[in-house]
């Protein structure tokens, strides 16, 4: 989870690979006419959200065990996550500065998520305290971030906190 440009997709597809698990990336559950808004440079709003939430939730739930790529920016987000799956889910926060993720941003193409929407996607974040996730600095090499990760999802590290 974090904001747009953290990694997810790229930490999610590394993940998936290390542990033997499918990876779904979220942006390809939003529907349409949230993708169209992101596109057009709206954010997007709760009432926007709530259904896509809803559909990561049951991904998590009718594919388990996966690895999902999502924002989930707030604690509502990640509580309805949670309330959808009925079941664990663990949160890993890909977490870095304005600077670093603009500057990966910039260097992606053909993604529909513009760089002018940044501001609203920090704006929007609830970082999780460490009694719901694990926050990981994305400002390190891919295989840090990967080696960091690894015993929290395998039960061996304690459930939240920094890495």
């Amino acid at each position: 989870m974090g904001v747009a440009g953290c990694g997810k997709s790229s930490v999610g597809e590394a993940m998936s690979a290390a542990l033997g698990l499918p990876y779904v990336d979220g942006d390809d559950l939003h529907p349409p006419a949230n993708v169209e808004r992101m596109r057009a440079g709206i954010p997007l709003t709760d009432a926007d959200r709530w259904p896509w939430l809803d559909c990561v939730a049951t991904v998590l739930a009718s594919e388990a065990p996966v690895i999902v790529g999502c924002s989930a920016l707030k604690r509502a987000y990640r509580d309805r996550i949670r309330r959808g799956v009925d079941g664990p889910v663990r949160f890993v926060h890909l977490s870095g500065s304005r600077k670093v993720i603009e500057g990966r941003m910039a260097k992606r193409e053909g993604h529909y998520m513009p760089v002018s929407l940044l501001n609203s996607q920090f704006a929007a974040l609830e970082a999780p305290g460490p009694d719901e996730a694990l926050t990981v600095d994305i400002d390190q090499p891919l295989a840090a971030i990967v080696a960091r990760i690894m015993p929290f999802l395998s039960g061996d590290a304690p459930k939240g906190g920094q890495a």
